[in-house]
């Protein structure tokens, strides 16, 4: 079965993004980015992977995304930012999207779940944090690039009502940019 697997920025007091939902407080540049990069190319924009000559790279970790709409959104966002992936966009709001982005408007749950029946590569659950605290049952795995950086608000990691969840640390990475790779997943 595929496991959903939440791979997200973070920063050291918990938030993936500022309180407008921008990202540019977290560090951009140094050995993290090369390091993690060549792991996990799959979850590169698809724009970006053009860019770095990785357009025709198999996907080795997912096959699938799942975003919540202010995620897709983003600012400066693309129509179609993983185009080499299936992507979904959870919403109870009518969007515009283009063919290859599918809406998830009603019971997450059962879709999630009908997704990790499937056969195929991990799911990765992009953001954003009301979503990522909604699906927290769900999530198999974490995969948090630790910023050092404080952001003292903004998004949460998990946002909303969740239960106390338990994983366990199966890998860490220490990056001399300060940024630490922390894999988690359930015991």
């Amino acid at each position: 079965m595929r496991k959903l697997v939440y791979y997200v920025a973070v920063t050291l007091d918990g938030y993936i993004a500022a309180e407008d939902g921008t990202f540019d407080g977290f560090v951009f540049e140094g050995d993290h980015m090369e390091g993690i990069n060549a792991v996990y190319a799959d979850t590169l924009p698809t724009q970006f992977r053009e860019a770095l000559g990785l357009q025709d790279a198999p996907n080795r970790n997912f096959d699938t995304v799942l975003m919540g709409r202010n995620t897709y959104q983003v600012p400066g966002g693309l129509a179609s930012p993983y185009a080499h992936l299936r992507q979904f966009v959870v919403t109870s709001q009518a969007l515009d999207t283009p063919d290859d982005v599918e809406l998830i408007g009603e019971d997450v749950v059962g879709r999630v779940r009908s997704l990790k029946a499937e056969d195929g590569l991990d799911i990765w659950l992009c953001g954003g944090g009301k979503l990522a605290g909604e699906l927290l049952p769900e999530i198999d795995k974490l995969l948090l690039k630790i910023h050092p950086v404080v952001f003292g608000r903004g998004i949460p990691l998990f946002d909303g009502k969740a239960d106390i969840t338990k994983f366990q640390r199966t890998n860490a990475q220490l990056f001399e940019s300060g940024v630490s790779f922390m894999t988690y997943e359930r015991p």
